[in-house]
């Protein structure tokens, strides 16, 4: 088998100095990067629950959007932009682009290798505002049910993964921080990063003093995503980490993060203690530490929710050693299921 080569990024000390970390992931370009996940059969226990309730929310409009983004290769630049921090300001964004960077975005896009044809209906975009109106809803539909219901726990992940990159910052500085992004996919070889992307491409890229911004990425858990000519400057995923010890989120997390409480569960026990339950169910023989790093509470908290359910009769509790475990019981169970 024939090795993969890597792109390579040549830095300067300008570029060092101007390479900067995005606070979160960025909007669009997270739903792009999921628009590929839901086409892709890979990580079946991170995104497999997750890939069939979403295609079964979404409208087969969705077609226009796989068109557009193939689960590999190449996608249309306008539904990348990595800039906006919010949702409906990038979707703004374009339906503001003039029919001019339509077209010329589109023809760069058609004028690449591609593995199946160009669907007929794409040449329009660039003369039909209309359709590209219709484009940019379906977007939004899209992101209200792939990734919206799990924004609150995407965001919290994120916020830890940030905390753990200023740790690495002040204990090795940037040399440390790019060694730790993506260790499988991105190699640190000072002054050189080497990435292995997905299209096994092979080039030497040089910043020329623009630095690179590093967006984290919830559904990039693999090859990571490169935007050579974005504008203010090239763009680089890579994947959240929980902690100093995994190299990305860790598929159970992930499939946990993915799935939804019930509203009408939270209405019943309270957003708190419906997590917990949940949480319990879903991490059956969990410790009352474990239910607190999973729920994301204080383990006086996980306890204190935990005595209340299993008092109701919704969990039970044995201790093994002077550990307590718990465990959902057929009521617990049912009552999930009835809600769900």
């Amino acid at each position: 088998m024939l090795r993969a080569m890597p792109v390579r990024i040549h830095f300067t000390t300008e570029d060092m100095a101007r390479t900067r970390f995005a606070e979160a992931p960025r909007p669009l370009l997270e739903l792009n990067i999921a628009l590929r996940q839901l086409q892709e059969r890979s990580h079946p226990t991170r995104f497999g629950q997750w890939r069939r309730e979403s295609l079964r929310r979404l409208s087969p409009k969705v077609q226009q959007l796989f068109d557009l983004i193939p689960s590999t290769g190449w996608s249309v630049g306008f539904l990348g932009l990595p800039a906006a921090e919010d949702i409906e300001e990038v979707l703004d964004q374009i339906r503001a682009l003039s029919a001019a960077r339509v077209r010329q975005e589109m023809e760069v896009w058609a004028g690449r290798d591609h593995q199946r044809p160009v669907p007929a209906w794409t040449q329009s975009l660039g003369s039909d505002k209309a359709l590209l109106l219709e484009l940019t809803d379906v977007a939004a539909h899209v992101h209200q049910h792939v990734i919206a219901p799990y924004q609150q726990r995407i965001d919290a992940l994120s916020a830890a993964d940030q905390a753990l990159r200023r740790r690495q910052a002040a204990h090795g500085g940037l040399h440390t921080l790019l060694s730790g992004l993506n260790p499988r996919h991105i190699k640190w070889k000072p002054p050189v990063l080497e990435l292995t992307m997905a299209s096994g491409a092979d080039d030497d890229i040089h910043l020329s003093g623009r630095g690179l911004l590093l967006i984290p990425s919830f559904f990039g858990v693999a090859s990571p995503v490169l935007g050579v000519s974005a504008e203010p400057q090239p763009y680089l995923t890579y994947p959240i980490r929980r902690d100093d010890t995994d190299l990305a989120l860790p598929p159970a997390e992930t499939a946990r993060v993915l799935s939804t409480v019930p509203d009408s569960l939270t209405m019943l026990l309270g957003h708190t203690r419906a997590i917990v339950l949940w949480t319990i169910a879903h991490h059956p023989g969990c410790t009352t530490t474990e239910l607190a790093r999973h729920a994301g509470i204080s383990p006086a908290s996980a306890s204190q929710h935990a005595t209340v359910l299993r008092t109701a009769g919704l969990t039970t509790t044995v201790r093994h050693h002077n550990t307590a475990l718990h465990t959902t019981t057929p009521l617990g169970t049912s009552l999930l299921s009835t809600t769900a």
